[in-house]
């Protein structure tokens, strides 16, 4: 880009000198431009003979060289000079166009991690992230990239994550936590199991999803490829006609004046505006999702999402937080504190999700001096003697299994019921939260022209109906297994309009052969499973529902930008190419149509990568 800068000031000076001094001699200021021009141009000359052997000739540099060498063959000299000029202009400011949008993207890949430092040996060795492999124990320092997914058996920091999710604020992690590659130790130093190889870890499926996100053009590009593959040699074999037959036919008509014509009719018939601008929106559109921690793997994605009717949703982890916690304790007979007390105890040897929530709810240490016997019950709870006293902690068919008369809780979630030495001693309440933009993301999805939401969960029938009622979703189906899912997406598919596009958002594994099937599947990509996030075209990185309404807002403005593009070149060439073929138009109508058209639109669709009113 540099370079293409210099050269366009050094032809720009010498053109202004020739055109404002007049030498005596012509010839002198022709030369200046004949110079000028190659200093600006030759580039283009070259590839335009390099793409003819290669067989690619109806492309804008053939049309550049012989709508400017035609002028020089007529005397047109100042205006083959700026006709070259302007295109190069145009084309730096294109290459400064998409080189901002690729930033706005390639931030992402500063995630790439150079080594990985291991405990080999009693030693660290400091060696290529491909190399270490599962088990193996790393060593993060500060400023450091985290090179592979793993846990920390060793320190606490705090870690960077915002080229992962988009999100500034810092996260502290500690001793069990999972760490995933892409992040930056920012201060403590930390030691790492590692869960994942290279190839599977988390920075690696980022960068090959942003690496890839080019290559699945969306239909507005194809239309445009296939356009230009047939639109430019159609306007080659039209100025050839321009320039030879009506000279032949009209009397008194000149050969010059129609080559002249046929010329400005070359440079205007150049498709730039829409082969730079369009795929240059859709980049622009995809830097900035990727801005705010979401990832789209094509810009036929982000065009199919402006078109969502339908927003299909799972429940756990998706529009709910999948971690059970403690919501209520009713104690019979003694105090909250002790109920709680006795519950974690009882539950202390139990990896189930639900004995962990009661122990996080407990935050204390365990005395396991205490518990002097535990027992899991399959499908009922656990029994235990703590203190010397019997327990007994599970559902209501354990407590009438053994005989104990307890007063039935109606509300929704799970129930644990206890029982201390054969007596009823309370219940405690465990449920998942709703994420808290949640409610607002189902709003807002409606007000922008989603016709249908629809909630899909394997959860019992009344707290799948309890979550949808809540946030505001249209339709729910509960107790659903993973082929059930499939089967509800494909009866929704039917119901939608030919244009409109159904949209299924998930994150676990039973969730991915439904994100395959949809019009455009949106996987939770922060807590969410890798099968889930490889069959999606979309991931979130920050497990918010409300990047989904963002992503939607993004790609209607993008879709917007692409139309806006379309329309003013398509209507501004016509114009100029009808009133050039008449003689009515320069040779700087021409330029204005080809290049100035480019820049307008190229300007335009810096729009896209502007997302902070979105």
């Amino acid at each position: 880009m540099k370079k293409r800068g210099i050269k366009i000031i050094i032809a720009l000076i010498l053109y202004i000198f020739a055109m404002v001094i007049k030498f005596d001699n012509e010839l002198i200021n022709n030369v200046i431009f004949i110079i000028s021009y190659i200093i600006v141009g030759l580039d283009i000359l070259k590839k335009a003979i390099r793409n003819i052997f290669r067989g690619e000739v109806f492309d804008e540099n053939f049309l550049m060289a012989v709508a400017t060498l035609g002028a020089f063959g007529i005397g047109e000299f100042p205006e083959a000079v700026a006709v070259m000029l302007f295109y190069q202009i145009g084309e730096l400011f294109q290459s400064y166009a998409v080189d901002k949008s690729r930033k706005s993207i390639s931030s992402l890949m500063d995630i790439r991690p150079d080594f990985a430092n291991v405990f080999r040996n009693g030693k660290i060795e400091k060696v290529s992230p491909k190399e270490v492999k599962i088990g193996e124990i790393i060593i993060i320092k500060p400023g450091e990239k985290v090179p592979l997914d793993g846990n920390i058996i060793e320190g606490k920091t705090t870690l960077d994550t915002k080229a992962l999710t988009g999100e500034s604020m810092p996260k502290e992690v500690v001793e069990g936590d999972e760490v995933l590659s892409g992040s930056i130790n920012l201060n403590g130093v930390i030691k790492l199991e590692v869960k994942k190889e290279f190839g599977e870890s988390t920075v690696t499926k980022i960068l090959d999803l942003v690496e890839n996100a080019s290559s699945k053009k969306s239909k507005s590009e194809n239309f445009i490829t296939k356009f230009a593959k047939y639109y430019t040699p159609t306007v080659v074999i039209i100025a050839l006609i321009l320039a030879i037959v009506p000279p032949l036919i009209i009397e008194g008509a000149s050969f010059q004046d129609w080559i002249y014509r046929a010329l400005s009719f070359l440079v205007v018939s150049c498709p730039c505006a829409l082969v730079i601008s369009i795929p240059l929106s859709f980049f622009g559109g995809i830097g900035g999702a990727s801005k705010i921690g979401v990832l789209v793997k094509g810009s036929n994605y982000l065009e199919a999402l402006a078109n969502t009717e339908i927003a299909v949703f799972d429940k756990t982890g998706t529009l709910t937080k999948g971690i059970f916690e403690v919501q209520k304790i009713e104690p019979i007979g003694i105090s909250k504190e002790e109920l709680l007390k006795i519950s974690a105890y009882a539950e202390n040897y139990s990896n189930h999700p639900i004995s962990k929530s009661i122990k996080q709810a407990y935050n204390k240490e365990i005395d396991e001096k205490e518990i002097i016997d535990s027992q899991e019950l399959s499908g009922l709870g656990v029994m235990a003697k703590i203190s010397n006293k019997n327990v007994l902690v599970g559902n209501e068919k354990l407590m009438q299994e053994k005989g104990i008369e307890y007063e039935k809780c109606n509300e929704i979630g799970t129930i644990l019921y206890v029982a201390i030495e054969g007596k009823y001693a309370g219940y405690i309440l465990i449920s998942d939260t709703i994420k808290k933009d949640s409610k607002y993301t189902i709003q807002e999805l409606k007000r922008h022209n989603i016709k249908q939401t629809v909630m899909l969960t394997g959860d019992k029938k009344e707290v799948g109906e309890s979550v949808a009622k809540e946030i505001g979703i249209d339709k729910v189906y509960t107790q659903l297994l993973p082929a059930d899912k499939v089967k509800k997406v494909e009866e929704l598919l039917k119901t939608k309009s030919p244009k409109g596009k159904l949209a299924f958002v998930g994150d676990g594994i039973n969730d991915a052969p439904v994100l395959a099937i949809s019009d455009i599947g949106i996987a939770m990509g922060g807590l969410g499973a890798d099968s889930a996030i490889e069959a999606a075209d979309i991931v979130i990185m920050t497990d918010e529902p409300s990047k989904i309404l963002k992503s939607i807002k993004i790609s209607k403005k993008t879709m917007k930008i692409v139309k806006e593009n379309i329309v003013f070149a398509i209507f501004v060439k016509i114009l100029v190419l009808v009133l050039s073929a008449f003689g009515l138009s320069t040779m700087w109508e021409a330029v204005f149509a080809d290049v100035g058209v480019s820049i307008i639109a190229i300007i335009n669709a810096f729009r896209a990568l502007r997302i902070k009113r979105i």
